[in-house]
């Protein structure tokens, strides 16, 4: 009986890949020591000197594959635990993927102004690395979460579309909201997303072998009536054409302005206005 049990149980593993991944996460190649080896001996207290950061998913989690299918567009989605209260909520959040050429994806301010400091995008990972997440709280402590992630080549991955079809579209900015019936305290999903090549400086052209040179979105301000309601500055490993999910409380009709800089100093602006459906 027992070793029917047991056929089972391997069968539902190989019907199930999810589950077998899953399963897999906590039992990684690299010992525990080697993975956090560049971030003890280096990047903590490169990034936050001699902070103290407590390593606890107490007031967030975050979901990122533990084998990533394209190393150029990993995905993963930030859940906080806390809402954006005056009283307490989550101020920055890093991004960081230990051995990446560029670590720091990204840093992203909030303010209880979002209501829940949810972000999701994707990035780049280079090579077989912990992707941490940092976040500072309005007291500020620093919490930190870490994921396991097998990939390789990401940031020198070949671009989706050619230069001459990607400076087309460049700078194009799509600023998504649902319809809203009317207004309240609320966290409204807003989505948003950039046309542009984020070239890394470790992609070749194709075609003259040569590295093409770095060119990417470094700051990112959307405000809402005049007020931040999401910023970041980011570097290489965030990949091409960006894309955002991030949430605010509207509270009134109004507009919404987006501006982009990139590092050849291109400023792209929209604004989108934002009103109650009567429907």
């Amino acid at each position: 009986m027992r070793v029917k049990l047991f056929i089972i149980f391997l069968l539902s593993l190989s019907l199930s890949p999810a589950l077998a991944e899953t399963k897999k996460r906590p039992v990684p190649t690299e010992s525990i020591e080697s993975q956090n080896s560049v971030w003890n001996d280096m990047l903590k207290d490169f990034y936050f000197e001699d902070k103290t950061i407590i390593e606890s998913d107490e007031i967030f989690d975050f979901a990122v594959p533990y084998r990533a299918e394209d190393g150029a567009m990993v995905p993963i989605k930030i859940t906080p635990k806390i809402p954006q209260t005056k009283e307490r909520y989550i101020k920055k959040i890093w991004i960081i993927i230990d051995k990446n050429p560029k670590p720091l994806a990204g840093t992203f301010k909030f303010s209880p102004l979002n209501g829940k400091a949810d972000l999701a995008m994707r990035i780049r990972v280079d090579a077989y690395s912990p992707v941490r997440i940092v976040a500072e709280t309005s007291d500020d402590k620093l919490y930190m979460v870490s994921h396991y992630v097998k990939s390789s080549g990401g940031c020198s991955a070949p671009a989706s579309s050619d230069a001459a079809t990607a400076l087309k579209r460049l700078g194009k900015i799509r600023l998504k909201t649902p319809k809203i019936s009317s207004f309240f305290e609320e966290p409204v999903q807003t989505r948003l997303a950039i046309s542009h090549p984020n070239t890394s400086g470790l992609q070749k052209d194709q075609v003259t072998t040569l590295f093409i040179p770095p060119h990417y979105i470094s700051k990112i301000e959307v405000k809402f009536e005049g007020e931040s309601i999401f910023s970041a500055e980011t570097d290489i490993s965030i990949s091409e054409n960006p894309n955002f999910k991030f949430y605010f409380v509207p509270k009134k009709a109004g507009t919404l302005v987006t501006e982009i800089t990139d590092t050849k100093g291109n400023t792209f602006t929209q604004s989108r206005k934002l009103e109650a459906s009567t429907n």
